[in-house]
């Protein structure tokens, strides 16, 4: 199995409404993939796809090398689901949730999921709904961990946790990639996933702006804050191979978000007429996260070998200058 999910050109639509648009995915065996996007994005979307429980309009996929379209129930016992609002069944009790749900599964289901309670410590005679919102969302992460399952995928599975539980599972995740599992994480805590995930995606209004290792996309992007002589000066876009990703203006200061900025570039800039000086720094995965979804970012979908559109940069002559 060379990928635990593949996508390719995934597209879901609604009447009125693109929930997915031509996405691709390429996510191998041992990782923790995280995707990030507002509400309204997609990402509960994809996961649907992904569970066999929506059929997209165009595109394909595969999950554990199985059609979640054709081989939907399969796919489900390879897979471990946890969504941000748990439906149970609220007239059983703890202990009785885990004894029906061992039914789909093997032997070792069940001395699993109690082994997760005590650790939890929810009293398997309590009914589910007695239990408060921490303990629920406790209580599915317990099933959906107990058969050990290839893929987990989590959409929002820290709601409701408290800081140390929270930090807990968190790294219990890490451990799941290192023993060759997968974890497909949709979160809003951007803090967190930037402690735990080893790739990261970014969905915007139903398409995929990136799909790459965290700290590459960290390394790949800077802001440059430009200080101008002229309010009304135009300023030349960084030089190839850097791409713009969005920009602002306050007066005489110009901020950008560059993608694939280089040292050496800066000097460039600083060199054109009305430009005064260039600061940079690197950011944070939650700054890099505004700056994709900012309405009128410029930069188009990504790919998962890092190309992006091209024409949005100028280029350099053979002496360096702007072209």
């Amino acid at each position: 199995m060379s990928s635990v999910i593949s996508a390719s050109q995934l597209t879901m639509r609604f009447r009125g409404c693109d929930a997915l648009n031509g996405v691709d995915l390429d996510i191998p065996a041992g990782q923790v993939f995280a995707i990030l996007g507002e509400n309204g994005a997609g990402k509960t979307t994809l996961i649907r796809i992904l569970t066999g429980f929506q059929t997209p309009t165009s595109g394909t996929c595969r999950v554990c090398d199985l059609d979640p379209v054709k081989q939907a129930l399969q796919v489900r016992r390879r897979v471990g689901y946890v969504p941000d609002n748990p439906s149970l069944y609220d007239w059983m009790r703890v202990g009785e949730i885990g004894w029906f749900t061992a039914s789909f599964y093997g032997d070792g289901f069940l001395p699993t999921y109690r082994q997760q309670i005590a650790h939890y410590k929810i009293p398997e005679d309590r009914k589910i709904k007695h239990l408060s919102k921490g303990q629920r969302a406790k209580v599915a992460l317990s099933l959906a961990l107990a058969h050990d399952p290839d893929l987990l995928i989590l959409d929002e599975p820290t709601s409701g946790l408290d800081p140390r539980v929270r930090r807990d599972f968190l790294e219990s995740m890490i451990d799941r990639a290192v023993a060759g599992r997968t974890v497909f994480l949709s979160s809003h805590q951007i803090s967190e996933v930037e402690r735990v995930a080893d790739r990261v995606a970014i969905l915007h209004h139903g398409q995929l702006r990136c799909c790459e290792p965290i700290d590459q996309l960290k390394e790949s992007m800077t802001e440059l804050t430009i200080n101008v002589e002229d309010p009304l000066i135009t300023l030349p876009p960084p030089p190839a191979p850097a791409s713009l990703v969005c920009e602002s203006v306050d007066g005489r200061q110009r901020q950008m978000i560059v993608r694939g900025f280089q040292p050496e570039m800066a000097a460039v800039i600083a060199s054109a007429t009305g430009v005064k000086d260039v600061q940079t720094r690197r950011m944070s995965l939650e700054e890099i996260f505004i700056a994709y979804t900012r309405e009128g970012s410029d930069l188009s979908e990504a790919t998962n070998n890092d190309q992006v559109v091209s024409g949005m940069a100028a280029t350099m002559d053979d002496e360096g200058a702007l072209a």
